[in-house]
């Protein structure tokens, strides 16, 4: 539907946030745009409509120039709506009346047919209730899905959405995502800029990474999110998705690192038994194991790993080899003998083993530092 040749877009300030950017827009495709602030992403949606025009290079929409000197642009608008993170409502209209407006400027609807169109598309977004009720009336989410719907009046090809959800309560995250989702599975035509990994993730069939003005690396949520390919990219979805601490004494506080890894979980948008399974190996591995074997002073070093299906746990240690991993399957197989003050490992060992999927173990040669890898068992406690 769009094909970019070579755009870019230098303000008056001097900043030019995209530089010769090419890239095809498929129909049917939902885009999500990711990458670190100021790469463009938001620049590259408003060239799109030409609410911000590039300063050179050419944009194609179904085969027409629309960078063209004298193309109609009130044409192109009708069929690319924009969503825009402030929500861009009236606020002395109600919300009726906000999504009525532009189909009877732009498309030249009766007011009738305005009300028809726009009360259907409010019940569609759960806010029929809400129809006579001004901005100042309606919560964050509630505004955000009028603004969804207003650009849905224009029965657009194309939906472009400028960080929808950034401006919301946590809260109410979900109910404009769920909206989203729902037009992307009609066969819509959605470009997002986000910073809701796990929303892009989920919801895209294609992904692009921008940085240096660019495109920098597309393709696939899965191969993006999974088997980044540039440096950049992985340096980017790297420190998405990994959580890394240092250990140096005792009386570490524990209860940060659940937070820690709670929040991470909120990014992921999981909240399935993985997540507490991970706390609580790591809880035994780390209060009951390590800090028992470990003398003073020591160092250990966690790094959480949060992949699409699974968490890996990665813990390196100071001091001499000390194989884990043979060491804890051993003491999982024996009886408990809670008198044995020897045998003070075994309840550990048990937990430890039975929350674990797969787990290995290895020196490493440059420092010496023991590392045991640990991928977490989504069905744990039934293999002890």
């Amino acid at each position: 539907m769009f094909k970019i040749e070579n755009i870019s877009k230098k303000f008056d300030n001097g900043v030019e946030p995209i530089h010769d950017l090419n890239a095809v827009i498929h129909k049917g495709d939902v885009i999500s745009l990711i990458g670190p602030s100021g790469t463009g992403k938001s620049t590259l949606l408003r060239c799109l409509n030409m609410l911000d025009p590039p300063t050179s290079g050419d944009i194609y929409y179904k085969g027409e120039k629309i960078t063209e000197k004298g193309y109609d642009l009130t044409r192109l608008r009708k069929h690319v709506g924009m969503v825009f993170q402030s929500f861009n409502l009236f606020n002395h209209l109600t919300s009726i009346e906000n999504i009525m407006m532009p189909q009877v400027r732009l498309l030249q609807r009766s007011r009738h047919e305005a009300y028809e169109k726009g009360m259907e598309l409010l019940s569609q977004v759960g806010l029929a209730d809400r129809a006579l009720q001004y901005p100042s009336q309606l919560s964050g989410g509630q505004k955000q899905r009028v603004a969804i719907a207003r650009a849905m009046a224009m029965d657009p090809e194309v939906l472009l959405l400028d960080e929808p959800t950034s401006a919301l309560d946590p809260t109410m995250v979900d109910e404009v995502n769920e909206v989203i989702r729902q037009l992307a599975s009609s066969g819509m035509t959605i470009l997002i800029v986000t910073h809701d990994m796990a929303f892009a993730r989920d919801i895209s069939n294609r992904v692009f990474f921008m940085d240096e003005g660019v495109v920098y690396e597309e393709g696939t949520s899965e191969e993006i999110f999974e088997n980044p390919k540039k440096a950049r990219t992985i340096q980017f979805i790297k420190k998405l998705f990994v959580l890394e601490e240092d250990i140096t004494k005792r009386d570490y506080d524990f209860s940060g690192l659940t937070k820690k890894i709670y929040e991470l979980m909120i990014q992921m948008k999981s909240f399935g038994n993985i997540w507490s399974n991970a706390i609580l190996l790591l809880d035994e591995l780390i209060q009951n194991v390590l800090f028992h074997l470990l003398k003073d002073p020591f160092n250990i070093h966690l790094r959480v790993e949060c992949k699409k299906n699974s968490v890996v746990l990665n813990v390196m240690y100071d001091g001499e080899p000390l194989d884990l991993v043979e060491k804890l399957r051993k003491e999982a197989n024996k009886p408990i003998n809670l008198e044995d003050t020897d045998d003070w490992m075994v309840l550990p060992a048990r937990v430890i083993c039975g929350y674990t999927r797969e787990m290995t173990y290895m020196q490493q040669e440059e420092n010496l530092r023991n590392c045991l890898r640990i991928v977490v068992e989504e069905n744990a406690g039934r293999k002890s």
